[in-house]
């Protein structure tokens, strides 16, 4: 593959050549560049609507690029130094979809964890593969999952000798991750594939100091979120092969599902910060990396409050951690940690990542300066001070072990019943349940209903988490398999 000059953009430089042309467009977006919808216009600004275009010669075409796409690709992939990268504007769920797609069909197994996103359980609705859990550790101070340990890997390799692929988060929402390159070889030992749900790793590509990245672990296949920590438009996405993958495979299976109407501004937002990063990211990395770490220290000093790092790490469920992360426990305190979050929201106008039973995510990334890391720190004080009182009552536990009694997809398309929630107990779910974010399912199709879970849910209804999935949007009723 020739090497291309990563201070190119070439989608970008496109789209300026074009806007040079003075194209009549008897085509679509209706809008036509802002003219049709003059509020629209008005919003976004004339020079963002006059990009909103249509595939055509000049500007390539996203299911089968030849052109300025193929280029902003074999860029995107030297960058990352994988074999292939292929530009996603259906978000990193689409790419995560068109991972499990492009190795896996009905009734084929996939070993994972089960604190997986949502986007993996969706991808088993679809293509019918069956899930084989490895149940991650689970630290009982904090009440998250960890990463996955290599033997508990290893058993279920062992166990099952015919699946066709292992995915591992790297890292998870906290920060954590496992043991990859450990994992991978594995994997590869097996005869199986790795694939890496790189939602919030993309830094681990152009910093330094941090965990590895899934293609220099040698993991098959990743996927990747630009509009995280990368600075692209949200909803932009990457995913990225290794040389074990098909090219023209994966664009079929990517095909599938994508829209044929690729967004020039999301193709060309992928572009753009690709470069930035190629050229910059390393010391813009170093620098968030210091901004999360300054953070940490002024936040354990407030009292009550635990910014966790490194100190966590074991060799093995937790064999590396993601610094850039600002995860911080808040049970000490005497606040849920989506507490916390609708106060910081409400009372100081500070929108966090989220908040969950007992921590919260301040995400930062290359946009972040050190003023507004600043009102965080004093906000957080604030909060302690003001509205901090006794752990007493609070729930610790963000993990419980699922009993799967059905394939996902058996279960998402089978005959249902919906039920008061307090009478499926004992019950089999036919959907999903889960806090958004982070978007880890408490339930997804095929699991088996029990008190724990409930009462799981009821709390986290009553904190005043954003419960999401089921039909009844009230979460009043769910629907089991009859």
């Amino acid at each position: 593959m020739e090497r291309l000059d990563q201070q190119r953009a070439p989608i970008y430089e496109a789209l300026e050549r074009f806007g040079k042309m003075r194209v009549v467009p008897f085509d679509v977006p209706g809008h036509k560049r802002g003219r049709g919808n003059p509020e629209l216009a008005e919003l976004l600004g004339q020079q963002c609507v006059s990009m909103d275009v249509n595939s055509m010669k000049p500007l390539d075409n996203l299911c089968h690029p030849i052109s300025v796409i193929r280029d902003a690709e074999i860029l995107a992939a030297q960058a990352f130094g994988a074999a292939h990268a292929f530009l996603m504007v259906g978000g990193t769920t689409s790419a995560v979809q068109s991972m499990i797609l492009s190795v896996a069909k009905r009734g084929e197994k996939i070993i994972l964890p089960r604190n997986v996103h949502r986007s993996v359980m969706g991808a088993m609705v679809l293509c019918g593969a069956v899930p084989v859990y490895v149940n991650p550790e689970c630290d009982h101070r904090l009440g998250i999952p960890l990463g996955m340990s290599v033997s508990a890997v290893e058993k279920a390799i062992r166990e099952n000798p015919d699946a066709k692929a292992v995915l591992v988060n790297n890292p998870t929402y906290y920060g954590i991750c496992s043991d990859l390159r450990s994992i991978v070889k594995l994997a590869h030992d097996n005869g199986m594939l790795c694939l890496a749900d790189e939602a919030h790793g993309t830094h681990f590509y152009f910093g330094e100091n941090l965990p590895v990245s899934a293609m220099a672990a040698g993991a098959d296949m990743a996927a990747v979120s630009m509009h995280k920590s990368g600075g692209s438009l949200t909803q932009s996405s990457l995913l990225l092969t290794g040389p074990a993958m098909p090219e023209g495979h994966v664009r079929q299976i990517i095909n599938l599902t994508q829209t044929t109407s690729g967004s020039y501004l999301l193709l060309s937002s992928l572009d753009i910060s690709r470069r930035n990063l190629a050229l910059r990211g390393k010391q813009e990395f170093k620098r968030v990396n210091e901004l999360a770490e300054y953070a940490r220290k002024e936040i354990n000093a407030i009292g009550g409050y635990y910014a966790f790092s490194k100190e966590l790490c074991n060799g093995d469920s937790i064999f590396d951690f993601d610094t850039t992360k600002l995860s911080v426990n808040t049970l000490d305190v005497g606040l849920a940690g989506i507490e916390v979050y609708d106060l910081l929201r409400d009372e100081y106008d500070i929108q966090i990542e989220f908040g969950d039973l007992g921590n919260i995510l301040a995400y930062l990334s290359i946009g972040d300066r050190p003023r507004e890391v600043e009102r965080l720190v004093s906000a957080l004080a604030e909060v302690r001070r003001r509205f901090g009182g006794s752990k007493a009552g609070l729930m610790q536990q963000e993990y419980i072990d699922p009993i799967v009694a059905a394939s996902p997809q058996e279960a998402f398309y089978a005959e249902k019943e919906s039920l008061p929630i307090e009478d499926t107990a004992g019950r089999i779910c036919s959907e999903f349940v889960m806090c958004y974010p982070p978007g880890i399912p408490i339930l997804a199709p095929g699991e088996r209903i029990t008190k724990e879970i409930l009462d799981y849910i009821q709390y986290a209804k009553a904190k005043g988490c954003s419960m999401t999935g089921p039909e009844d949007a009230d979460i009043l009723r769910l629907n089991v398999l009859k």
